[in-house]
């Protein structure tokens, strides 16, 4: 039970109220509602839940926050009035939680792509250091070794704040968490404690929800520029809005990159599909990771190292031992010689890097065949950039579903299709079923001939009609090969 007047603290409130209530728990949701809670009503672009607070105070809530009481409500309720519930929620949460943030290293990882990597491959690295750590990524959540499922690559400010507290109290040192631009806009982020943040790149995406990507852009750096002066800023500097990003953050500011001058320099010596000879910072070594875009993942991943205070020996000898995030380049080999790739890319300029990553490791005797789709309900606008990369880059593409959600496939697949350029369109074939997809993929493949599965990566379901099944790219595609043999 925690007082209402602590849960409070440093929140503007437009009207007097009893401080002294114990509050038992926090809810968003009416329904879930018990006696003690603390109940926020917030105004969605669907829902306004300020409609639900009668049913909250029915339910025996002590108090309620709200932007205004209903005219159907009791007046003499224990009512909080504020400006925007939604711009407090995660201050709230971090009171309620004893501000759990400013207990641990929290480092925060923005960007378009390369987010999960770059994520994991701390955790992982920081691991091996001997820390106890935890992850907040599009994968999962892990406390430790304790792994948590994931359905929002952030969580909600309650859920992320419950999550960070239990994580102090299970003796985690360290927190490394993906930082989506939908939470730094939800203000989903609002009261946390950051020791760090990284930037990866920026490219086109979500627009749907952002519609400018100038919006998009200024999500990002309002991450950065809410970073108090104690925490660190780290940047991709080759990506043109690098530097953007830290112009107005107070948080001492670093730099990694390939192609520049920085604070911690790459370049690559050789690459192919088994991993990459990188050179960092004059020191040599070989990764098992593959493509330019891990190589400024695990640049990004070197920088923070060195800037918590690891040994530059230290952090490079763990590097190369340290795995990647599931989904993310993940390579499964037929017994008749034929290389299945599996890859969460599912923007323009994932798709391009990780194609174009596999034709500079290829010998162009092979055949690559990309098997891809778009997810329904989201940016539209990606889609024939999609179409034409996906077709351009690739010997064959089989146009196929991601996740449709409430959309029809067949639209989908015909918007993808609009961006192919004439000279490609014979390599295309449209399969809308997925499983079937993969299946013809494999069917007409040999031996040294690559299969790029995009766009699900980790993911185990496919969503269409609004509804869920397992589904699971890795597990269709060794199916596939087994049927093959």
């Amino acid at each position: 039970m925690t007082s209402l007047g602590k849960i409070l603290n440093n929140i503007a409130v437009l009207e007097s109220y009893d401080s002294n209530i114990s509050i038992s728990s926090i809810k968003t949701d009416n329904r879930l509602i018990n006696k003690n809670d603390l109940f926020i009503a917030l105004k969605g672009n669907i829902i306004d839940s300020h409609l639900f607070i009668k049913d909250a105070i029915e339910r025996k809530a002590s108090a309620i926050i709200c932007e205004k009481i209903p005219s159907d409500c009791p007046k003499d309720f224990n009512y909080i009035l504020v400006k925007n519930s939604r711009d407090i929620i995660g201050q709230i949460a971090s009171n309620f939680y004893n501000n759990p943030s400013s207990k641990i290293k929290l480092i925060g990882v923005t960007g378009t792509n390369g987010k999960t990597t770059v994520a994991t491959l701390l955790k992982n690295l920081f691991i091996n250091f001997g820390y106890k750590c935890g992850l907040i990524s599009t994968i999962q959540n892990m406390i430790g070794e304790e792994v948590i499922p994931s359905t929002h690559t952030t969580p909600d400010p309650i859920s992320l704040n419950l999550l960070l507290s239990n994580m102090v109290e299970k003796g985690c040192e360290y927190c490394f968490m993906e930082v989506s631009s939908h939470a730094v806009d939800q203000n989903r982020i609002g009261g946390l404690t950051f020791t760090g943040g990284i930037f990866t790149n920026i490219t086109h995406d979500h627009l749907d929800y952002h519609k400018t990507f100038e919006n998009y852009l200024k999500a990002k750096k309002q991450f950065f520029d809410q970073l108090p002066s104690t925490a660190f800023a780290l940047t991709n500097k080759d990506d043109k809005n690098g530097l953007v990003l830290l112009q107005n953050t107070k948080a001492s500011k670093y730099s990694y990159s390939l192609k520049t001058t920085s604070d911690f320099k790459g370049k690559i010596i050789e690459s192919d599909l088994t991993g990459l000879l990188l050179d960092i910072d004059g020191t040599q070594a070989w990764y098992s990771l593959s493509g330019d875009f891990n190589a400024y993942n695990l640049l990004a991943v070197y920088g923070t190292a060195f800037i918590l205070g690891e040994p530059k020996e230290k952090i490079i000898k763990a590097l190369t031992n340290t795995k990647g995030a599931k989904g993310r380049f993940e390579i499964v080999r037929s017994e008749g010689g034929v290389i299945g790739i599996i890859d969460y890319a599912h923007t323009p300029d994932a798709i391009k890097n990780v194609l174009e990553t596999i034709n500079k490791a290829r010998t162009r005797n092979e055949v690559l065949i990309t098997v891809i789709g778009c997810g329904g309900d989201r940016d539209k606008e990606k889609r024939p950039l999609m179409g034409d990369i996906a077709s351009s880059l690739s010997d064959k593409a089989i146009f196929t579903s991601d996740n449709p959600r409430s959309e029809n496939p067949e639209t989908i697949i015909s918007e993808m299709k609009a961006g192919v350029k004439v000279q490609n369109v014979k390599k295309i074939l449209k399969i809308t079923n997925r499983e079937e997809a993969i299946e013809v993929a494999v069917s007409q493949t040999k031996k040294g001939d690559i299969i790029l599965l995009a766009g699900k990566g980790h993911e185990d379901y496919q969503e269409v009609n609004g509804l869920k099944s397992h589904f699971d790219d890795f597990k269709k595609l060794k199916q596939a090969f087994e049927n093959i043999k």
